[in-house]
């Protein structure tokens, strides 16, 4: 599982059932463990990224409510009383242990945008610079359904992918994968070491998770799947003992540990296919399909079968065969309504239909990420 000497940077995640207790107030033990733990490993030499679920359950317990809210204003509202809150926690126990908590808010679109996108990135390397410990959370109350993570799950392995970590840590209130929900079968049994996420697999995730967090099991395989695909091994642990990270880091069997996979893309790539919402899509025939996936070229304008959707210049769009299945993500050179005034075009005759304003190649194989 890899030794201490090879992690220097860790991204852990810690979800609502790990942060409060069953009524709705800060598990101020467990919080204590945590933040001296990530501050130790820090003192120590590994870097510590905390995502951090509970901002919605602790604005519940202070409003003296007793449900999440329904709607998503409603939540909206319970995250902006609560981060606050949160974080004031976080920062006077980081002050305890002679450290300092910076308090990050992100949405997808943020990690959608190459630019803020990178302005994320060099924020947060300039903390860990300055030893600063990263707090960082879903930006609940901006946030729409569409742009949301939905779970602090899948956002803790785009910021792992963000920072090139070495590898990220979910606590839950389960102590890792099993073949069955352990809640109501007796006879299920951890899974420790997962080498690939298979089909059988995710059907085995099934939904399992508490009334006050959002993800259940199915969310954490997602998460597995987004960092151990960018060459990030992902370990599902308890949160009951947040010390179990000082094992988790030194190698020991704990959890359910997913393997890195072999490829590892550039961060840019990682980015292009995970952090970004797509806003329309090009259809290509079997020729561009064979270059972009076998030979890693561009997409060239005569590859362009069709056009589907409204984006501009820069947006994000799939990349679809005739078939119907998305085989990469990429930036468009050009607007929707260009693409279709030049598709099935030689590259040589697009400049005469665009006034001379154009570029060689739709969307450049830089800009492209495969999503198979």
């Amino acid at each position: 599982m890899g030794t201490h000497n090879h992690i220097r940077r860790i991204v852990v995640k810690v979800g609502t059932s790990t942060l409060i207790h069953d009524n709705g107030k800060p598990n101020l033990r467990r919080i204590n463990q945590l933040v001296e733990t990530l501050v130790d490993l820090s003192n120590y030499g590994v870097e510590c990224i905390l995502v951090s679920s509970g901002a919605i359950g602790i604005g519940m317990s202070h409003l003296r409510l007793a449900h999440r809210g329904k709607t998503l204003s409603e939540k909206q509202a319970l995250a902006a009383v609560g981060q606050g809150l949160l974080m004031h926690i976080y920062e006077r126990k980081f002050s305890e242990f002679g450290a300092t908590a910076a308090q990050i808010l992100l949405t997808r679109d943020d990690l959608s945008d190459r630019r803020r996108f990178l302005n994320a990135r060099n924020t947060i390397h300039e903390l860990l610079k300055l030893d600063v410990v990263p707090v960082i959370n879903e930006n609940d109350t901006v946030s729409v359904d569409e742009i949301r993570f939905g779970d602090n799950d899948s956002l803790a392995a785009l910021v792992a992918i963000l920072i090139d970590a070495d590898l990220t840590i979910l606590l839950t209130d389960v102590d890792g994968l099993y073949t069955d929900n352990p809640s109501l079968n007796p006879a299920a049994e951890k899974i420790e070491r997962v080498p690939e996420i298979t089909a059988e697999l995710e059907k085995i995730a099934g939904t399992a998770g508490s009334y006050v967090g959002t993800g259940g099991m199915k969310t954490k395989i997602e998460a597995a799947r987004i960092a151990t695909s960018a060459g990030i091994p992902l370990v599902i642990a308890s949160g009951k003992t947040p010390k179990i990270v000082y094992d988790i880091v030194h190698g020991k069997s704990v959890g359910t540990y997913f393997d890195a996979q072999p490829v590892t893309p550039h961060s840019r790539k990682s980015w292009i296919i995970y952090g970004a919402r797509a806003l329309g899509a090009v259809v290509v025939d079997e020729g561009a399909v064979s270059a972009i996936v076998d030979r890693g070229k561009s997409l060239l304008p005569a590859g362009i079968l069709a056009v589907q959707g409204t984006f501009d210049q820069g947006d994000m769009v799939d990349i679809v065969s005739s078939h119907g299945k998305i085989i990469a993500k990429g930036i468009s050179n050009y607007a929707a309504s260009d693409i279709e005034r030049i598709k099935g075009l030689q590259t040589s005759q697009v400049d005469k239909v665009l006034d001379g304003h154009s570029y060689d190649v739709v969307i450049h194989r830089d800009n492209m990420g495969l999503t198979h």
